[in-house]
């Protein structure tokens, strides 16, 4: 069968559940995943997805509605559980005919996911284990993205080589999209024989010709390697961070230092728990925005997954997805040749 026939048969089921010619998803990065990005990776055969983030429902709306301008492809809004205004942005969503919500940043209701449905939209949510995965399927999810900790920005534990092997085989009655440190089409190829039903890639979409990512961040990506994107580092147990995947600058040295002035007043009696966990959390606030739109590239966060040592080049969405494509389907003829060979012999 001709190899591009096999790819088209292999991520069918994601195709069809996302309404796009190829399951390429783009990850949703705030500040980086808005109208021009999403729009792009639409057009050009993925699927984009909006990174609400924190917006308010008037930010979202225009946000859906610019985005709407420049495609007439289907492309999917990401809402974070915790936000206070949740169903009010889910509302926007339905209220502008968007196609598909992703529920990220928590566990979702089922009242929430019978909303999305109810309205006329699918919805995915976040795997980042079997457990979860199958709760999350019998709450309603209609797909799943299952994220290893290669990504870039918030991340698990876990690799994505081992969540696609715990999950995979167990979950079959709904799409599993992979993501985390996909960077090449022969690797999304792996993981589609596996079971998948597409990929989902964000830091090779950052640092594309059509982010709006500042030119010292997307240089920055250029020039990194997988192991310049590490993940951030807690000194105390009684002080949690949330592990963030990023590149090391002048920020993630100086974020050590800050936590450990902020344990050692804490220990003296010269701030209480809650002030000195409060501390230590907004040290990164407005960081990312600093990084991405402002192009301060050693004092900004620099959320980069560790595919970013594959970043070569500033290239089109177009050229990245097309290239993505065309790796998958040389991997696919090469074994067939390889076949064909030892058959003959």
């Amino acid at each position: 069968m001709n190899a591009r026939k096999i790819l088209d048969q292999l991520w069918k089921p994601g195709c069809d559940f996302l309404g796009s010619r190829y399951a390429i998803l783009g990850g949703a990065m705030s500040w980086v995943s808005e109208r021009n990005l999403v729009s792009a990776i639409s057009n050009a055969g993925g699927f984009g997805v909006i990174a609400c983030g924190a917006m308010e429902p008037e930010r979202l709306e225009e946000e859906i509605v610019a985005t709407q301008a420049l495609t007439d492809k289907p492309f999917g809004v990401n809402l974070i559980t915790m936000h206070p205004k949740l169903d009010a942005l889910v509302d926007v969503c339905l209220a502008h005919d968007v196609t598909h919500v992703v529920l990220a940043g928590g566990v979702p209701t089922g009242g929430t996911i019978r909303r999305v449905r109810d309205g006329g939209a699918r919805v995915m949510g976040f795997a980042p284990a079997l457990a979860l995965g199958r709760r999350l399927v019998k709450l309603g999810i209609e797909a799943l993205v299952i994220e290893g900790s290669e990504a870039g920005g918030h991340v698990g534990p876990v690799s994505l080589n081992v969540l696609a092997q715990e999950i995979l085989p167990n979950i079959t009655e709904v799409p599993v999209f992979v993501a985390g440190g996909l960077g090449r089409g022969d690797a999304v190829l792996s993981y589609l024989e596996q079971g998948a039903a597409g990929g989902q890639l964000g830091t090779m979409f950052a640092a594309s010709k059509e982010s709006i990512a500042h030119e010292r961040f997307k240089e920055a990506f250029r020039r990194g390697n997988a192991r310049d994107a590490v993940m951030s580092v807690q000194l105390d147990e009684r002080f949690p961070v949330i592990p963030v995947r990023g590149l090391s600058n002048a920020a993630t040295r100086h974020f050590m230092t800050h936590q450990a002035d902020v344990i050692e007043r804490f220990r003296k009696g010269q701030i209480e728990r809650e002030a000195a966990q409060l501390e230590i959390e907004h040290f990164w606030a407005g960081a990312l925005r600093r990084a991405v739109i402002e192009g301060d590239v050693e004092n900004g966060s620099m959320m980069a997954g560790q595919s970013v040592g594959m970043v070569k080049e500033i290239r089109p969405v177009e050229e990245i997805i097309t290239t993505l494509v065309d790796q998958a389907v040389e991997a696919l003829q090469k074994r067939e040749r390889r076949i064909q060979s030892e058959c003959a012999e």
